[in-house]
């Protein structure tokens, strides 16, 4: 908006520069002429600069973004891991630490089998039997080495990138009711401003408002949600190879 008011000065004043030089007089004319070519240069060079800060955040945005969601897919990561292995979601950041480091994913293998009912067969006087499923414990494995190798990121995941003073994502846990069944949720996020600190209080405030398909949409980066069972990210897949 600020571009076109800007463009359309410029239109207006070179318009005034070509009635002046038409009908002012001539000892006048120049003067007049040189202050307004002034200011269509300098119109023009703040349109320019406008469009080309703008361009700049975008990309400056793209990649901090980029960064920063990988930190929330490690976060994901080890949350389903987490629900897997307690059934439900952690809201404490030293204890998703601590629980990769110690915890172990149970190998399990299920199996169909026959059996005797033995109800069945008291009732009926003749062998009756029922179709059951066996599960069966094959070993463990380590959270840590299933998720992250020998990888240490997992210590460093909650701290947004190029925020300041160490500043982690919020995480939030919560329920959300479905079929009358409490099943839960879990959401970590955060402020674009606080992701954009350094740049221009209007481009990220325009940038909070965004709506779009292949934007970022709303005022935070997260994944998961407090309002529905989701586990997926708020961003468009140009940001990641996967949701």
């Amino acid at each position: 908006m600020v571009i076109i008011s800007i463009i359309a000065v410029i239109v207006l004043t070179i318009l005034i520069v070509w009635v002046i030089d038409k009908f002012v007089p001539k000892q006048f004319k120049s003067i007049i002429l040189v202050g307004l070519w002034a200011l269509i240069i300098f119109l023009a060079y703040i349109t320019v600069m406008s469009v080309y800060g703008e361009i700049k955040f975008n990309q400056l945005k793209e990649k901090r973004y980029k960064v920063a969601i990988e930190n929330l897919k490690d976060i994901r990561d080890s949350q389903l891991a987490h629900k897997t292995v307690t059934g439900q979601f952690q809201n404490n950041w030293d204890s998703l630490v601590k629980f990769i480091e110690t915890e172990k994913f149970t190998i399990t293998q299920r199996r169909d089998s026959t059996v005797i009912d033995k109800v069945l067969t008291r009732r009926y006087g003749v062998d009756t039997t029922k179709d059951i499923v066996i599960i069966d414990t094959l070993g463990f494995v380590s959270v840590r080495d299933s998720l992250f190798g020998a990888d240490t990121r997992y210590k460093t995941m909650m701290n947004v990138p190029f925020a300041k003073n160490n500043t982690k994502f919020k995480l939030q846990t919560g329920v959300v009711e479905q079929n009358k069944i409490n099943i839960p949720v879990f959401e970590a996020s955060v402020d674009k401003e606080i992701l954009l600190f350094d740049q221009d209080k209007n481009l990220v405030n325009k940038e909070k408002e965004v709506v779009s398909v292949e934007g970022v949409n709303g005022p935070t980066l997260k994944v998961g949600s407090l309002e529905e069972v989701n586990t997926n990210g708020n961003w468009p897949k140009n940001y990641s190879s996967e949701q």
